[in-house]
């Protein structure tokens, strides 16, 4: 009999075949999180080994999110063409050809080369991984499961920036390449995707990988046919394309999926995760490296412990709770600024912008980080996942991309205002979740697709 892990959040069991694809899937997030946690410690050591400007050095930072968004156009159809095991070996290539391009680089050629073949690999797995993991998990638990990405995304970044304070910037680059070495091997061993497999009509495969997934002991009738089911009535149905997404019928979980991609990326997390040092040091502090090792121990519990509440507390309170604890972090990074302008006490800016960085940190790892992919990879059928998780996946790089390009400048017109302008957006984000955003909660993934597709 399959070996079975008890969930302290139902009376299911989840299989450790779950748990083990799951551990292997979210490799990619690990990936990822060291990708956006590495510019920031490696910032000194490039500069000076390379010979970068400070004009240059942002092109590296922000470069990964071009590659990223090349990688998010295509994700959506790659995923769907080749498989989701397969398209995840295609992401780990790009990953392991940028890290031994920065690892070994000479010049800053290289060295941004390198930087877009990394973005071109977590643009792929920032839409793979959620929707592998979305379509393996009992719905019970699928999103603690899902919000497991989020917390490897936090722990890569986390570790990036601990080891970044005395690994030189090639040795930290090395670190990027184990992960992806590490999925390549156990994407050998895990189920492809049930649901990817009822909709090329591989029925057998799909019943085994189901049977697989749930444990030999049980039952699948039930949710083989309900899979079956939906995915025959969506086959005859043409494969969705980008116009089709603003369909009536498609337009709710559109405008919910794009949407709260634009506000999180929009709320100014990247900002903050790409110059995280530069922002303490322009706070007051001597040095960045004490405010990112407390922005560390304060990300990863935060991150777990929206794992943990995912299926108590459902994903629309988090979502409520976390926009507004960013709202607030913003408002206090601003004021510590405002206190600067004025020339009030030192300690105070200082206080202010920790504090301010803390809560967001915090409250963004609760909720926003997270949810938002979990949501995506919830509530679009499989007939228009790839178009709509490539339009999703690329707005949520764009925006990346747009905000970490351009949060230098708005700092040198009004720090200020940068993060007065972060808060209001995060404050307009506890009123889209409030008016739009559906609980997903305990909801097979075929009973939430057609509620959105019937609205």
């Amino acid at each position: 009999m399959e070996p079975l892990l008890e969930t302290r959040k139902s009376s299911h069991t989840v299989p450790l075949v779950v748990v083990t694809s799951t551990a292997v899937a979210v490799a990619g997030s690990f990936v990822f999180g060291i990708s956006v946690g590495y510019s920031s410690p490696a910032q000194t050591g490039i500069m000076l080994d390379l010979g970068l400007s400070l004009a240059e050095y942002p092109l590296f930072g922000s470069i990964l999110t071009i590659g990223a968004m090349l990688g998010a156009i295509v994700s959506g159809t790659i995923t769907e063409k080749v498989g989701r095991r397969f398209a995840m070996s295609i992401a780990d290539v790009f990953c392991i050809v940028g890290w031994l391009s920065i690892v070994f680089s000479k010049n800053y050629w290289y060295l941004d080369v390198g930087r877009f073949l990394v973005g071109c690999g977590i643009g792929l797995f920032s839409y793979m991984v959620p929707v592998y993991i979305s379509e393996i998990t009992p719905k019970d638990v699928r999103g603690s499961f899902a919000t497991v990405n989020q917390l490897m995304i936090c722990c890569g970044a986390s570790l990036a920036y601990l080891l970044g304070t005395f690994l030189s910037w090639r040795a930290l680059a090395i670190l990027g390449v184990a992960p992806c070495l590490f999925q390549l091997l156990g994407l050998l061993f895990i189920p492809e995707s049930p649901r990817w497999l009822s909709k090329l009509g591989r029925y057998q495969q799909f019943e085994v990988a189901l049977q697989k997934l749930r444990g030999d002991a049980v039952d699948i009738f039930e949710e083989a046919e309900e899979i079956k089911e939906f995915t025959k009535n969506l086959v005859h149905q043409k494969e969705a394309s980008l116009i089709d997404l603003f369909q009536k019928e498609y337009i709710h979980a559109v405008t919910v999926g794009v949407g709260l991609m634009v506000l999180q990326q929009f709320g100014g997390v990247n900002a903050i995760c790409f110059y995280a040092s530069e922002i303490f040091v322009s706070a007051g502090f001597s040095s960045g490296n004490s405010g990112m090792i407390a922005m560390v121990i304060v990300q990863v519990p935060m991150t777990a412990l929206g794992v943990l509440l995912m299926e108590k507390a459902g994903r629309r309170p988090l979502l409520l709770v976390s926009a507004a604890g960013t709202c607030l972090g913003c408002f206090l990074v601003g004021l510590s600024f405002l206190s600067q302008d004025f020339q009030w006490a030192k300690d105070l800016n200082i206080i202010l912008a920790l504090a301010g960085i803390l809560v967001y940190t915090g409250s963004f790892s609760l909720g926003m980080g997270g949810i938002p992919w979990v949501i995506m990879s919830e509530i679009f059928p499989i007939n228009m996942k790839g178009s709509a998780g490539s339009l999703v996946t690329l707005v949520s790089w764009l925006g990346s991309w747009i905000v970490s390009y351009t949060f230098n400048f708005l700092m040198l017109w009004s720090s200020v205002g940068t993060f007065f302008l972060f808060a209001s957006i995060c404050g307009f984000t506890v009123l889209f979740v409030a008016r739009l955003v559906p609980e997903t909660k305990g909801r097979t993934l075929e009973e939430i697709q057609a509620s959105m597709s019937s609205l």
